[in-house]
């Protein structure tokens, strides 16, 4: 068969996805994108027009191989893409599917310009769910250095940045608060876009390989403090995210029936609250709920809480309520991904656009009855570019709720920093650390992740943890006194602001 054109490949379309239809899967709690057949991947890798200049490669934090791996899969040799995406990706399978590929790799796509980008991240979630399977690419470990690391936090930050170091041939302890590895993968992300099975396996085969040690129900600042870690440890890399939950400062958020979407989606995912009363975690809304926010965590909220309302439907026999979406500004300022406005859109999630709420009711028993709200109109540009969302006078009213969830975003969580003094942090709490190798102003520490950047994606989280990775075996492997190396500590480039 001769080989296509340029011009040809560009002529193939966009393979689409096969999902779930949208009236099952909104009354049920699995997996929504279905992934490629061998035949849609190979159709979509041959519209890889291989360019000699792959500009993708640099909208991708970890700086994949995309052509490489593409071309393997177009001819049909899976272990070489596998191999390929390993270099540089530790979980494919995850990236797969929650990275924002449409506003990294993919917006570079030079196909994008005139049609559409080749779909780099279902192509990856293909390979990634190969090698979950096969297990093909064999774990080379460097041989032990006698050196230990400490690694806080079990999220996507702190797993890339154990492996890699377990690779490089360094003895690492992960640290975890919750009772399961993954962080965010697993109690902020639905098992519906990410099966937490999948991810356990990733974490468990790599920790089985590279004789990684996690140490469950662990929280830095009661168990040990990180001075503590840095007595029995070379090196400690805190990857904790940013779980603190934001709230809006309007009266009634008290009232039973107003929770965040960490706990949330912590009791439904992690706590598979969804299985109630076989797992003893309820994740229990009512029969209208609005979700404050229209970031991703909102989506995951707002589907969680249908599905929730469809099983309790089937359980009672009643019809299922209302999931509102409450947000501020216009349609053009939703910070969530197209993909997931979309899914929810087709599930019949109420979308309420340039809508703010001033105030929680409650009722005589103490629970959520409604919700006042304003009307907004757009302004000026404020410092994120967005046009400010200004009140209507005269446009308040009232919504019926009994549930209120607020997904507003986060913040590091404080208790973390108890007794590192010299940690040096922002005004929104996250720390000060070298956005190129992670460095924090504390000796021998190191971090990366939500809590350097604030709330941002899987796969940046994952490239702080490759990069400080690569810094941190630089620094152990030097061999200078620690005296010595203290005195030469470069520390955080910027200043807390």
């Amino acid at each position: 068969m001769a080989e296509l054109t340029p011009k040809e490949r560009m002529q193939i379309p966009r393979q689409k996805m096969p999902e779930q239809d949208p009236l099952q899967r909104r009354c049920n709690f699995s997996e929504v994108a279905l992934g490629f057949t061998e035949e849609l991947a190979q159709k979509e890798a041959d519209r890889c027009i291989q360019c000699k200049k792959p500009v993708c490669i640099e909208g991708c934090p970890v700086e994949v191989p995309i052509p490489e791996f593409i071309k393997a899969v177009r001819e049909g040799n899976l272990k070489e893409a596998a191999r390929i995406m390993k270099t540089k990706n530790n979980l494919p399978a995850i990236c797969g599917r929650v990275c924002p590929q449409e506003t990294q790799c993919e917006i570079r796509c030079v196909l994008g310009k005139k049609g559409e980008p080749v779909a780099i991240g279902r192509l990856e979630r293909y390979v990634g769910d190969f090698e979950l399977a096969k297990k093909t690419v064999p774990v080379v470990q460097a041989p032990d250095t006698g050196k230990k690391a400490a690694i806080v936090g079990a999220g996507p930050a702190g797993l890339t940045c154990a492996v890699d170091m377990a690779l490089l041939g360094h003895k690492v302890t992960v640290f975890e608060s919750l009772q399961s590895p993954g962080g965010v993968l697993v109690y902020g992300i639905p098992e519906f876009r990410l099966p937490k099975k999948m991810v356990n396996d990733e974490i468990l085969y790599a920790a089985q390989c590279l004789g990684i040690r996690i140490c469950v129900d662990h929280v830095i600042g009661r168990a040990f403090t990180i001075d503590e870690l840095l007595t029995e440890h070379d090196a400690v890399f805190m990857g904790t995210g940013a779980g603190l939950p934001s709230f809006m400062r309007i009266p009634g958020i008290n009232y039973n029936g107003v929770m965040s979407a960490n706990e949330f989606l912590t009791r439904v995912n992690l706590m598979k609250g969804y299985l109630f009363p076989e797992f003893d975690t309820p994740a229990k809304v009512g029969r209208r709920v609005a979700v404050i926010g229209a970031g991703n965590v909102a989506m995951d909220s707002a589907r969680c809480s249908q599905r929730l309302q469809a099983l309790e439907a089937k359980r009672t026999g009643e019809k299922p309520g209302e999931v509102h979406i409450v947000y501020r500004r216009s349609p053009a300022e939703v910070p969530a991904r197209a993909e997931e406005v979309h899914h929810a859109e087709e599930e019949g999630i109420i979308f309420d656009f340039l809508t703010n709420p001033t105030e929680i009711l409650g009722d005589e028993n103490g629970g959520v009855k409604g919700m006042r709200c304003i009307r907004m109109e757009l302004g000026e540009p404020d410092e994120s570019g967005r046009r400010r969302p200004v009140p209507i006078k005269g446009s308040e009213f009232v919504m019926d709720m009994e549930t209120v969830i607020f997904a507003l975003g986060t913040s590091p969580n404080p208790l973390v920093f108890v007794d590192a003094l010299d940690l040096q942090r922002t005004k929104h709490g996250t720390v000060v650390a070298d956005p190129k190798v992670g460095r924090t102003t504390k000796f021998r520490v190191w971090a990366g992740g939500d809590v350097v950047t604030g709330a941002a994606t899987v796969i940046e989280a994952m490239g702080a943890g490759k990069a400080a990775a690569a810094d941190m075996h630089k620094f152990l492997a030097g061999g200078a006194p620690l005296k010595e190396l203290e005195a030469s500590w470069a520390g955080a480039v910027a200043q807390p602001t």
